[in-house]
């Protein structure tokens, strides 16, 4: 189920909407791959956005369910340290963690991103084990 109450809390500019769709329908490769292995629950059973809002920034992946997002640094990060920055620093300022992962990594790499994803603290906190509840 949702966190609501975390998606619902963290601000918003409407005027981003069209912006995040557009980036929804571009399909960037390395984001389409990590959105095939995310959606639908397939991470640690966490939920996950793909392009959210929050505040004046869009974000690559969000999941309300644990206040984490996810960011695929490739060329388009390229000389944007201050702004990356400043970015990081907002979205933790609203208790979020972020994960950095290289598009090169998430291209040639998967399945070890997928792992270091589903071993990371950050995504297996309160997740049960996958063995059952004995």
């Amino acid at each position: 189920m949702r966190n609501s109450k975390n998606y619902s809390e963290l601000p918003y500019n409407p005027e981003l909407k069209q912006r995040a769709k557009e980036l929804r329908k571009a399909g960037v490769l390395a984001e389409v791959l990590l959105w095939e292995q995310l959606k639908n629950k397939q991470l640690n059973n966490l939920d996950f956005d793909r392009q959210k809002i929050i505040g004046n920034y869009i974000v690559d992946f969000y999941s309300p369910d644990i206040n984490l997002v996810i960011e695929i640094d490739g060329n388009s990060h390229n000389d944007k340290y201050e702004y990356d920055k400043k970015r990081d620093e907002y979205l933790e300022c609203l208790d979020l963690t972020i994960i950095h992962l290289k598009d090169k990594d998430v291209l040639q790499q998967l399945r070890e991103v997928m792992d270091y994803l589903e071993n990371h603290p950050a995504c297996s906190a309160g997740t049960p084990p996958k063995e059952g509840n004995n």
